[in-house]
């Protein structure tokens, strides 16, 4: 029996549903919509893929979707101007900065400029205290995503073993503050962890967020172990191949025979992440009209 296959991009289709169901409810309560910014800076050309499916997921999902694209030379006081002017802006519930910025501009001054109750990225600094305190705030789309689909797939994690392989502001710390809110043990292993794959050897769930191709072998795991891959990583192509193939920082293939369940890359975390933006974008219109969210709803 090979591991069973967890279907992010299914979840994330049904999740953007009821965000789009409740996002009409809201509509219909506020008289407007709820609204989403994006800026983005330059013409990264990842960048411009990430805004434009965002662009159409936010339209999809009932709410409105307002574009900044700003050139690459802007200056940081221009740029901060702007985040202070979507801050005060009522049509706007949630401000995203695209990464990375051109190197001339700040991206933590930029983050931090950003209010944190209109923060749906969930990087600001406010927010990352809020989550380490258990108070309820924003927290990164990535993170909450792999949790959704761990509880979906587990249901109750307490006690149980958890390793996250990485420790990035963006989804390291912020995944294990989570399992650990979900009263899972965690360990939080990195590239300086001695005997890493020993370490990993004990999880019931493991998160590999590092962004190496493959990197976790499949003699690492626990039998029956969870495993959720955050990486996504080009293959140099093979010969004769215009493109090389995407992967995750799991060795996917040999993995299934041990895993009880994984994710696929492409296809399991990373839909998620939009799928959850949209989610807390509709949280904050609700907090920010003062409307109380109906339990469960999302």
């Amino acid at each position: 029996m090979g591991a069973q296959v967890i279907d992010g991009k299914g979840f994330a289709a049904k999740l953007r549903e009821r965000v789009g169901a409740q996002a009409e409810k809201f509509a219909q309560a506020a008289g407007r919509k709820a609204g989403l910014a994006v800026v983005l800076v330059g013409e990264d050309p990842a960048s411009q893929v990430y805004v434009r499916s965002k662009h159409k997921a936010t339209v999809a999902a009932n709410m409105e979707s307002f574009e900044h694209r700003l050139p690459a030379d802007t200056g940081e006081a221009e740029l901060l101007a702007l985040v202070e002017r979507l801050n005060a802006d009522p049509a706007v519930d949630g401000i995203l900065v695209q990464l990375p910025l051109p190197d001339h501009l700040d991206e933590q001054a930029v983050i931090a400029a950003i209010s944190p109750d209109k923060d749906v990225d969930g990087f600001h600094v406010t927010n990352a205290g809020r989550l380490a305190v258990g108070q309820s705030g924003f927290v990164p789309c990535t993170p909450l995503g792999c949790m959704m689909l761990l509880t979906d797939r587990l249901g109750d994690l307490s006690g149980l073993e958890a390793v996250v392989i990485g420790r990035s502001n963006i989804v390291g710390k912020p995944m294990a503050q989570l399992l650990l809110d979900a009263n899972a043990t965690v360990t939080i292993a990195h590239s300086r962890t001695k005997d890493l794959p020993g370490v990993v050897k004990r999880a019931d769930i493991v998160v590999a967020a590092v962004g190496r191709a493959e990197m976790v072998k499949a003699e690492w795991l626990k039998p029956q172990a969870t495993v959720i891959d955050v990486g996504i990583n080009r293959l140099p192509p093979e010969p004769g191949a215009e493109k090389g193939r995407l992967v995750g920082d799991v060795d996917y293939g040999a993995a299934q025979g041990v895993a009880g369940a994984i994710t696929p890359v492409p296809g399991g975390v990373g839909p998620m992440t939009i799928a959850v933006l949209l989610r807390n974008t509709l949280v904050a219109a609700y907090r920010n009209e003062g409307l109380d969210l109906p339990e469960g709803a999302l």
